[in-house]
């Protein structure tokens, strides 16, 4: 895929021009510039043209820019045909160096007009092409043509000053145009690969570092290596979402050659489910909501977090946090459903926990862990939201049919318990001390739960034989991880025995789907 785009610097608020080059391993941006393709002269950096003045068109190009804009004095229109067309060495974009051997580097746009004008009939100019050209200078792209704009007042620096008259010739008798002669160099302005950016591992983002600030039609893609594009901005939003995708689309298809090639080296049991970037959000002291890349993998038994991409097997055990994929909990935030509209979904029953969900991010999960405590993160797209929707439900219910049962350690009423979910048998409570079993529960049985928020759950059964509720109390350690585990289990019960009904669920592959 190629393109034209904008590459635009924060720090001046200019917007370059520039080519997008997608293959699939590389991004490669190109900026204009003009080349020797022939002769001995291969550095095109510095040209010097002579122009012969016509009698009709005069030199034949327009100029803007200025000195008092902090900007060179730049060719802005070529008109076909006439004296600046004719030499072939000076295009659109080319920098005014010197005039007849004065330096105008430093000249306002109107010294450097009177000084054309008034050169005689013989003029030359020595240029160089401007390959950073800011956007208020408006130099079009591509070849370039007639134009019906021959001013010849009062210029202006950000307006074309039209140099296609006779000015103050000396001489009425038409001049001879001028011809390329057959050795001399000859020059074309082409794109040169500038900067190229390897996709993968690489991350796309779409905000201002460290806001909530969406940019307008515009986003930055950085490798692995730290190395960035820049700011790309695009002409409409189609354009925008467009690139956005193809690029995505293709460090997603990186990402999964790499998970299959590492997974080689992995036992069946402890296989990538998925991995990628998100923008986890940290709460400041402040109170001011900053977001900070993150690296995010589900992997065998565990989820990880980490600050930069494993490349080695040693950098698993590095990760910042690591926690077991039956002990977290997947929660869908926010989904974008048009501009000004959002829905917030639920995707468990039975735990509360409030959100501040005032910032404008879109496509928000969060991934709630043991003592209470959660991580909240955003993506990109909408698919990528869907994608870690799916692979959190499979690499949870993988974890739960390969354990089989978890044990926990609980009391009530100052005797020391053990309670175990179990994948075949459902819910025991049996004695630490003596293994007595003290009561036991299908999963069909459980038809409610409330706890304190703290350490304390009630467990409401439904008894086979007589139909009635009967409450269990026990009191726990750290009661989230738990319950989060009561969960994981009783989903994936439900997946193997209904997996449609566990797809028919999925809050973001209903919305990706019916948009």
């Amino acid at each position: 895929k190629t393109g034209i785009a904008l590459l635009y610097e924060e720090v001046s608020q200019n917007a370059y021009d520039i080519r997008l080059k997608l293959t699939k391993e590389v991004l490669t941006i190109q900026k204009q510039d003009v080349v020797c393709v022939n002769g001995s002269d291969h550095s095109a950096n510095h040209r010097t043209v002579t122009l012969h003045r016509q009698p009709v068109g005069g030199l034949g190009l327009s100029i803007k820019g200025g000195a008092e804009h902090k900007v060179p004095v730049v060719v802005s229109k070529i008109f076909k045909d006439q004296a600046a067309d004719q030499t072939g060495m000076l295009f659109i974009g080319d920098a005014i160096i010197q005039v007849n051997g004065i330096n105008v580097e430093s000249a306002t746009h109107e010294e450097v007009v009177h000084l054309l004008r008034n050169a005689g009939d013989e003029v030359t100019i020595t240029v160089q092409y401007l390959r950073e050209a800011p956007s208020f200078l408006k130099l079009p792209l591509g070849s370039p043509g007639p134009s019906s704009d021959h001013s010849s007042g009062a210029s202006s620096p950000l307006f074309d000053s039209g140099l296609q008259l006779n000015g103050n010739s000396t001489n009425t008798a038409p001049s001879s145009p001028s011809s390329p002669i057959a050795n001399q160099p000859k020059y074309e302005k082409r794109w040169l690969d500038t900067l190229s950016v390897p996709l993968s591992m690489a991350r796309i983002s779409r905000y201002k570092a460290g806001t909530d600030k969406l940019r307008s039609n515009a986003f930055e893609v950085l490798a692995l290596d730290g190395v960035s594009t820049g700011i790309l901005q695009f002409y409409t939003a189609q354009e925008s979402a467009d690139w956005l995708r193809a690029i995505s689309t293709n460090i997603s298809d990186l990402t999964l050659q790499n998970m299959k090639m590492a997974n080689k080296c992995c036992s069946p049991s402890d296989q990538i489910i998925h991995m990628g970037w998100v923008n986890e959000r940290l709460e400041g002291t402040d109170s001011s909501q900053l977001y900070k890349s993150k690296f995010l993998a589900l992997k065998g038994s565990s989820f990880y977090i980490f600050s930069a991409p494993p490349v080695s097997t040693l950098d698993w055990v590095r990760a910042e946090k690591i926690y077991n994929l039956c002990e977290v909990l997947f929660k869908i935030h926010k989904l974008w459903l048009a501009d000004d509209y959002w829905l917030q979904a639920n995707l468990y029953l039975g735990i509360h926990q409030d959100y501040d969900l005032e910032d404008q991010r879109p496509y928000c999960f969060s991934v709630m862990v043991g003592h209470g405590k959660s991580h909240y993160f955003n993506v990109e797209l909408c698919s990528d939201l869907a994608v870690w929707e799916k692979s959190f439900q499979r690499a949870i219910f993988l974890e739960v049919q390969r354990t089989g049962s978890k044990t926990y350690m609980c009391s009530w009423q100052g005797d020391s318990l053990c309670f175990t979910v179990d994948f075949a048998l459902g819910f025991t409570c049996f004695d630490s001390k003596t293994k007595n079993v003290l009561w036991r529960f299908k999963f069909s049985q459980l038809k409610g739960s409330s706890d304190d928020g703290k350490t304390r759950v009630k467990l409401l059964f439904q008894n086979l034989d007589t139909k009635q509720i009967e409450t269990k109390e026990l009191e726990f350690q750290d009661l989230t991880a738990v319950l989060h585990c009561i969960h994981s289990f009783i989903a994936a019960k439900v997946a193997s025995v209904d997996p449609v009904f566990v797809d028919s669920q999925s809050i973001a592959r209903k919305y990706m789907y019916t948009n």
